[in-house]
């Protein structure tokens, strides 16, 4: 079911001092979208076949922000590719599985998203992507 990790969404509050972290490191990015559905403005590293997706709240009320506040900066979620999200989706669901999204939505990077809740996945909260 799951192709690859797809990227690391680490929460931040200002995603131009971060880039500068990880520029130090060799790495550059390749831009930046904003998601309005999410509230959220996300910077993509590129790290071999996977990226580190930076996510800026762009309101205030934004879970991006509420997360940071709550938590702190850092690792929010880890993505993984699958072929076919409608089926990802059920087979968590015959598991047990808490889902946040109980249908795919609009993501960055053209793709569909849906999460599946930490309390199910032991403190991660994890993300199902498929491109479009």
């Amino acid at each position: 079911m799951i192709k690859t990790l797809d990227h690391v969404g680490i929460a931040v509050k200002d995603a131009s001092a971060v880039v500068a972290v990880y520029r130090a490191l060799g790495l550059e990015p390749e831009g930046s979208e904003e998601v309005p559905s999410q509230k959220v403005k996300v910077t993509f590293i590129p790290v071999g076949d996977t990226r580190l997706e930076l996510l800026e709240a762009a309101t205030d009320d934004s879970p991006i922000a509420k997360s940071i506040e709550a938590r702190g900066e850092g690792v929010h979620h880890l993505a993984f590719a699958v072929d076919d999200l409608e089926a990802a989706l059920a087979s968590c669901q015959r598991a047990g599985m808490r889902l946040i999204d109980a249908a795919p939505r609009p993501g960055a990077h053209h793709n569909v998203i849906a999460f599946v809740h930490p309390k199910s996945t032991h403190g991660v909260l994890v993300e199902l992507c498929k491109k479009e």
